[in-house]
């Protein structure tokens, strides 16, 4: 795959980045190089090799829900800036 300009302008809009005219050299170099390794991979044979889908050989591993208390609300509220006897107060937020 050729990079240019074009492809760099492409995926910074894609990714959301700005990208100035004097980084793309570098870019276009680093990712070609990217490129090239991943061409160097598809030349092995990986054909005798299992898809790797879990780390190990353990499947659906979950902990007990143990419901505990570690501290009081008055331990909580204890650091807080603005709290009452039960609740922590933060200033309202309205999203339109």
């Amino acid at each position: 795959m050729k990079l240019d300009n074009d492809t760099i302008d492409r995926i910074a809009h894609l990714s959301r980045l700005e990208v100035s005219e004097n980084d793309k050299p570098a870019l276009i170099k680093d990712m070609e190089n990217i490129l090239s390794f991943m061409e160097k991979l598809n030349e092995l044979d990986t054909s005798s090799v299992e898809p790797l889908i879990y780390m190990t050989e353990a499947v659906n591993v979950v902990r007990d829900d143990v419901v505990k208390r570690d501290i009081t609300v008055s331990e909580a509220l204890k650091n807080a800036p603005d709290h009452d006897e039960k609740y922590f107060k933060v200033a309202k937020v309205i999203v339109k």
